[in-house]
C-alpha cells in the first residue's frame, strides 16, 4: 500500500489529490536510495584517491549525486510520499550489491561505477519512460552522468596503457558486476510488482528483447571506451 504521509521536511499532498501510482513511488524510492549511497561511494573513493586533482574531482561528482538524491527526495515530498518508506524496500538489495561487490583498489572503484552503476541506469531508463510527468523527466535527468564517465575511462585507459597486465583484471571484474547488478534487478522486480508491471506493459517478447539488447550493446559500448573486453 502506498504511503502517503510525508516527512517533517515535506509538504503533505492536497486534501483530495490522487495518490501517486505504486510504480513511480517505487522507482523513485529506488534511484532515492542509489543516489544516498553513489554520494557515500564517490566520497569514499575521493580518499582511496591517488593524486589531490583526483580527490577534487570525485568530491565535486560526489556533490553532485547528493543534489540528485535531495531532487528525487523533494519529488517525493510533492507526492506526499515518506522519503524512509520509498526508500526501505530498496535498502536490502542495493546493500547486498554493494557488500558482494567491493572494490578491492582504485581502479576496480572506477569501474564500478562506470559500468555497474551505469548498467542499473539504463534499466531504470526504459522504465522511467513509462512514468507520469514530472517524474518521468527528473528521474531521466537525474540519470545523466555526472562526469563521472570521462573521468574513469580517462584513468583506466591510462592505467592500462602504463601496465596492460591489469586489463584482464577490470575486465573480469566487470563481468562479474555485470551479473551481479542484473541479479540485483532481477531481486527487485520479483519483490516490487509494479516496476515489473512496467516492463511487461511494453508488449510483447520482442519488446523486451529489445529492451535487453540495448542494455547490452551500451554496456559493450562502455566497456570499449574502458579498453577492456566485454
Amino acid at each position: 500500500m502506498t504511503q502517503t504521509s510525508s516527512p517533517p521536511s515535506g509538504t503533505p499532498a492536497p486534501d483530495g489529490a490522487a495518490a501517486p501510482d505504486q510504480a513511480t513511488v517505487d522507482l523513485l524510492g529506488l534511484l532515492a536510495y542509489g543516489e544516498l549511497t553513489a554520494f557515500e561511494r564517490m566520497a569514499t573513493d575521493a580518499r582511496m584517491s591517488p593524486t589531490l586533482g583526483d580527490k577534487m574531482a570525485l568530491a565535486a561528482m560526489a556533490a553532485a549525486e547528493f543534489t540528485h538524491f535531495q531532487a528525487i527526495c523533494e519529488e517525493l515530498d510533492r507526492l506526499g510520499v515518506t522519503r524512509e518508506s520509498a526508500m526501505a524496500p530498496f535498502v536490502a538489495p542495493l546493500t547486498a550489491f554493494h557488500n558482494s561487490t567491493a572494490p578491492a583498489d582504485w581502479l576496480e572503484s572506477l569501474v564500478k561505477a562506470y559500468v555497474g552503476d551505469n548498467i542499473a541506469a539504463d534499466f531504470y531508463r526504459e522504465i522511467a519512460t513509462r512514468l507520469p510527468s514530472p517524474s518521468r523527466e527528473l528521474v531521466l535527468r537525474v540519470l545523466d552522468d555526472t562526469g563521472h564517465g570521462a573521468f574513469a575511462i580517462e584513468r583506466v585507459r591510462a592505467a592500462i596503457g602504463e601496465n596492460p597486465i591489469v586489463a584482464g583484471r577490470l575486465a573480469l571484474w566487470a563481468r562479474r558486476l555485470v551479473g551481479e547488478a542484473l541479479t540485483q534487478a532481477q531481486r527487485v522486480g520479483v519483490d516490487r510488482d509494479a516496476l515489473t508491471g512496467l516492463l511487461v506493459g511494453v508488449g510483447d517478447l520482442d519488446a523486451l528483447a529489445a529492451i535487453f539488447n540495448r542494455i547490452m550493446a551500451a554496456h559493450s559500448a562502455r566497456m570499449a571506451a574502458l579498453g577492456l573486453s566485454a
